[in-house]
C-alpha cells in the first residue's frame, strides 16, 4: 500500500500548490479550470500507475461492452443462459488464478477464521431451507463436514439426480479436502475448495477485495473471444488441452485425458486472451449475484445497455424453492459433454450460500477506488 499512499500524497500536494499559487495573471475561473485539468491528469496518472503495477497476483481487465449470455451457435446452452443482452462493465483488477490453498491458509493464519464446513451444524438454521416437516437426522450425522464426489458403479439413466454422485463426509473441509485423513500438503498451488459463499466473502474482506459480479466474470473469461462458446473459440476437440474437466462417461469412468482426476494446480493449462487461468474447469467460482433463472429475461426486456449490473434483486429457482442461491461460474473437473458442459463461458449454476463441496472455489476482484481507499 506504500506506493498507493505515495501517489495520493502527490495528488493532494499538487492540487494544493496549484490552488494556492498566485493568480494575478488570470481570472478566478481560469484558476479553477487549471486545477480541474490537473486533477483529471493526476487521476489518470494514478490509474496508469496502478495498471502498470497491479496488486500481486492480479491483472487489469479494461472495461468494455459485450453480449452476456449464450452465443447463438451454442447448441448445448440452457434456458437460464438466455437471452443474450448488452452489458457494459468498467475496468477492474482480477486474480490471475483461483484462490489457492496457500493464499487461503495465510488468511486463516492471520485471522483464526473457521470455515462453515468446520463449524457445528445448527439444525434450526438448516431446517429453514428444507421442506416443512423434514425430520431431524440423528446427531451422529449432524456433524461438521462437506460434500465429496463419488463415482458410480454403473451407467446412470438419470443425470438430473445429483445425489447419486455426492456424499456428505464428516470431517472434510479445506484443510482436509479429500477425506478426514487428507491434507493440503503438496497441494499449496491447488485451488482452495470446501468453501462457502460466506467463507469467500470473509477472505475478500481480509484481502481488501470483493467477489466479481457475474457480468465482470464473464467479460473477463471471454477475453477477446466475445462471440465464442469457449474462451479459446468454438473447437471442442481442444478441451482436454485447455481445461481440467471430465473425460469419459460421467460419473462412471474418467479417462484422465487432461491429466487430472480431481483439482489441478493453478496454471496447469493455457490462459485466456487476458492472461487469466482456469476460467473454465478445475473448480466452479462464486460470483456475487443472486441466482435467478428469470434475470437475463429481465435485462433483455429493458432493451438498453446495462451498466455494471449487480445481479437480480432476489434469488429465484423453482426447483430449489427453499434455498437462497448464489451464481457460480466456470464449471469444474466434474463437467463433461454428457452432463453439464459448464466449461462454456456462458454456463451458470446456482448453489446455496452455506453449501461447500470439493468442486467450488473462487477468485477476487478489486477496483481502483477500492485500492485507493
Amino acid at each position: 500500500m506504500n506506493r498507493i499512499i505515495g501517489l495520493m500524497v502527490l495528488l493532494v500536494t499538487c492540487l494544493c500548490l496549484y490552488s494556492c499559487k498566485d493568480n494575478k495573471s488570470g481570472t478566478p475561473s481560469d484558476g479553477l479550470k487549471e486545477v480541474k485539468e490537473l486533477e483529471n491528469n493526476i487521476a489518470k496518472n494514478v490509474l496508469d500507475e496502478l495498471i502498470a503495477n497491479p496488486p500481486e497476483g492480479m491483472l487489469w481487465v479494461p472495461g468494455g461492452s459485450f453480449l452476456q449470455g449464450a452465443v447463438v451457435q451454442d447448441k448445448t446452452a440452457m434456458a437460464h443462459e438466455k437471452p443474450q443482452h448488452a452489458v457494459l462493465v468498467d475496468g477492474f483488477f482480477i486474480d490471475i488464478t483461483e484462490v489457492t490453498n496457500a493464499s487461503f491458509k495465510k488468511f486463516v493464519d492471520d485471522t483464526n477464521y473457521i470455515t462453515v464446513a468446520e463449524r457445528p451444524i445448527d439444525w434450526e438454521l438448516m431446517k429453514a431451507q428444507l421442506p416443512e416437516g423434514t425430520p431431524k437426522p440423528h446427531d451422529s450425522i449432524l456433524q461438521p463436514g462437506s460434500l465429496m464426489f463419488k463415482k458410480t458403479a454403473s451407467k446412470l439413466t438419470n443425470l438430473y439426480d445429483f445425489s447419486q454422485w455426492w456424499r456428505w463426509v464428516i470431517g472434510v473441509n479445506w484443510k482436509h479436502p479429500s477425506g478426514v485423513n487428507s491434507s493440503i500438503e503438496g497441494k499449496e498451488n491447488h485451488p482452495v475448495v470446501h468453501i462457502s459463499f460466506e467463507d469467500a466473502q470473509a477472505y475478500c474482506k481480509w484481502a481488501g477485495r470483493r467477489l466479481p459480479t457475474e457480468a465482470e466474470w464473464e467479460f473477463a473469461a471471454r477475453g477477446k473471444k466475445t462471440s465464442a462458446i469457449y474462451f479459446w473459440g468454438d473447437d471442442s476437440s481442444k478441451l482436454p488441452k485447455m481445461v481440467n474437466s471430465w473425460e469419459g462417461e460421467f460419473p462412471v469412468n474418467n479417462t484422465l485425458e487432461d491429466g487430472f482426476e480431481r483439482t489441478a494446480p493453478v496454471k496447469s493449462y493455457a490462459p485466456n486472451d487476458f492472461g487469466l487461468y482456469d476460467m473454465a474447469g478445475n473448480v466452479w467460482e462464486f460470483v456475487s449475484d443472486w441466482y435467478n433463472i428469470k434475470y437475463y429475461e429481465t435485462l433483455k426486456a429493458a432493451n438498453k445497455n446495462v451498466i455494471n449490473p449487480q445481479g437480480a434483486d432476489k434469488p429465484y429457482n423453482p426447483s430449489q424453492p427453499y434455498l437462497k442461491e448464489k451464481v457460480i461460474k466456470g464449471g469444474s473437473f466434474l463437467c463433461s459433454d454428457s452432463y453439464c458442459a459448464s466449461y462454456r463461458v456462458s454456463a451458470r449454476m446456482g448453489t446455496s450460500m452455506d453449501s461447500s463441496s470439493e468442486h467450488i472455489g473462487f477468485r477476487t476482484v478489486a477496483t481502483p477506488e477500492m485500492l485507493l481507499e
